[in-house]
């Protein structure tokens, strides 16, 4: 049987990656190292136990497990639980109490997307912005800071991250104007050790015109002077959105961390001439003191909200034009896939990872700039002008579902959207704590194709290619698992666990309905010698709306509902972490 090693959504030389494993060590790495679930004998996976948060919303994220206790988080309120792997019993419950004013300045549900250990403590974001320490141990809160202000907008749906010393979070509310930033917090105090704002002033991006290097010409250079404020027309750079909702990746031999920034704000694009500099942007930061060393735009003055949050997968060694690299590689939701040299910020890679995206011809190499095409420009056309068949849709190629890395084949699992859309936008004016939109859409499947709105694909990374593609009816949703047995694991928005040959996605091995639609994260993890595998079903983010609001218009939602309406004969809402493990 094959070892067990496991390979996360995420994966970051080994562990380092996942919330709270961000201090793993040679024991944790050890305990899984076991032979466990492979491709021979997944069919025979089993319920082991089930567990209903108590929330009828969207559930993204997936359970932490540390030692003998998993963790696991709800949407709004953000409830955490401490259940005991021996027998399932609740030894602690966290429940904050919670302004319920927070909820209409959410978008889109509200959804939370996990937690992080260090030092004995869980770390939450609540959705009030409020980040908590607790005591791992009972549930006692040790610390709690404000990160934002909901009355302007500022919400976190964000899974915090542990990198060393600090407890990393970012901010949402790029629909609201609000000014995206990461932040780092000491996780001994809570006091703010740094903060690094997304647009603006040199000093406040913590950005060395000088030093900090960005793709131009072929070639990395500095960003130079007032490089955002240039790119913005007035002030406008204060309401500009690049908010910071997604995850966070850190390579600690470089002691680099890794992030990507939203969209700009507001999505109408003739409201906010220029490159809208650093929305959409890939950054690398020194986790120590927050500085840039690179950064670069992928989709300059976006006219589509395409956000650029999703995650950041850190490989060594693939092979890009006969030259090994260790790479970052981002599956932008804009259609594009990227490799960069996660070292110096080269631009390796950029292809499309699904053949339907039309607002660009292609990416090109030497400026970085993706080539648009006029037809498909929302700025082109102009306000109250309804353009047509963009693809991909405003959720994107794909959206904050983490894609998966298997070191076995070098390949990447990735959950897309294959869905596109109409966008018309319109003049709307900023008051803090209003949305700040500015544009109407509408959604539906990808037109010429399969006639599902999802697919699971096999990346290479090196070349930018589609190794194989398995058709879904709806759009794949959840975070993908892959395994050194042999196997890649998904979850649809139907509520099914699928899993498949690692090395073939299209022969299906196992398949198994949920109580509702996953939009979690699979995750997978040892217990007394045994591997287990547990997802989160609680169908919600942009999919789920319709369900949860009883919304029935395509443009319904920020035209969320779309081809999701038919959802509703498939799932429905819920929240339940369902276990799996071998007879």
């Amino acid at each position: 049987m094959a070892s067990i090693r496991t390979y996360k959504w995420g994966v970051l030389l080994g562990l380092a990656a996942l919330p709270g494993l961000a201090f793993a060590n040679q024991e944790v790495i050890k305990l899984t190292q076991d032979s466990k679930i492979n491709k021979g004998n997944v069919k025979n996976l089993r319920v082991a136990w089930t567990m209903s948060t108590g929330v009828l919303r969207g559930h993204e994220g997936g359970p932490l497990v540390i030692g003998d206790m998993l963790y696991i988080h709800s949407p709004f309120p953000n409830k955490v639980f401490a259940v005991s792997l021996a027998d399932q019993q609740i030894r602690w419950k966290y429940e904050p109490k919670q302004d319920p004013t927070v909820i209409p300045v959410m978008c889109c549900d509200t959804v939370n997307r996990g937690l992080a250990y260090a030092d004995g403590k869980i770390f939450l974001q609540q959705a009030d912005t409020n980040l908590v320490a607790l005591d791992a141990k009972t549930g006692k809160e040790i610390w709690k800071v404000k990160n934002g202000d909901p009355k302007k907008g500022e919400t976190n749906t964000n899974a915090p991250h542990v990198f060393k010393d600090k407890v990393i979070t970012g901010i949402s509310g790029g629909e609201f104007g609000v000014r995206g930033f990461v932040a780092a917090y000491d996780i001994k105090t809570g006091k703010q050790v740094w903060k690094a704002f997304s647009t603006g002033p040199d000093a406040e991006m913590l950005m060395d015109p000088d030093k900090t290097m960005t793709w131009t010409d072929g070639k990395m250079a500095p960003v130079g002077r007032d490089s955002s404020l240039k790119t913005w027309q007035g002030d406008q750079w204060k309401i500009g959105g690049g908010t910071t909702w997604g995850w966070y990746s850190y390579d600690p031999k470089l002691n680099l961390m890794y992030y990507g920034s939203g969209n700009p704000s507001t999505w109408n694009p003739v409201q906010r001439p220029g490159d809208n500099k650093w929305s959409m942007t890939i950054w690398a930061r020194d986790v120590d003191t927050g500085q840039a060393k690179w950064v670069y735009q992928m989709t300059p003055h976006d006219e589509w909200d395409f956000d650029g949050v999703n995650e950041m997968i850190l490989a060594d060694g693939i092979n890009v034009k006969g030259k090994p690299h260790n790479v970052l590689v981002h599956f932008d939701r804009n259609g594009f896939g990227y490799t960069m040299d996660r070292v110096t910020g080269q631009l390796l890679v950029a292809e499309k990872y699904d053949p339907k995206v039309n607002w660009a011809t292609h990416v090109d190499m030497k400026s970085g700039r993706p080539q648009v095409v006029a037809k498909y420009s929302t700025q082109a056309q102009g306000p109250d002008v309804d353009t047509k068949n963009i693809c991909p849709a405003a959720l994107g190629s794909k959206d904050q579902q983490p894609a998966s890395y298997n070191p076995a084949n070098k390949m990447f699992y990735v959950p897309t959207n294959h869905v596109c859309m109409n966008y018309e936008p319109f003049k709307v004016e900023y008051t803090a704590g209003q949305p700040y939109v500015g544009a109407t859409l509408s959604m539906f499947p990808a037109p010429g194709s399969h006639g599902g709105m999802g697919n699971f694909i096999m990346w290479d990374a090196g070349t930018g290619k589609i190794v194989k593609s398995k058709a879904e009816k709806f759009s794949v949703w959840s975070g993908a698992l892959t395994t050194a047995g042999g196997i890649a694991c998904y979850g649809t928005l139907e509520g099914y666990v699928k899993c498949v040959d690692a090395n073939d996605i299209s022969k299906e091995l196992y398949k198994f309905k949920t109580p509702s639609g996953i939009i979690g994260n699979l995750n997978t993890w040892q217990y007394k010698g045994k591997q287990y595998i547990g997802v989160l079903s609680g169908i919600g983010g942009w999919a789920g709306i319709g369900l949860a609001a009883g919304l029935e218009k395509d443009t319904d939602g920020l035209g969320a509902v779309g081809g999701y309406k038919d959802l509703k004969n498939f799932t429905e809402l819920g929240g339940v972490l369902t276990v799996f493990a071998l007879p």
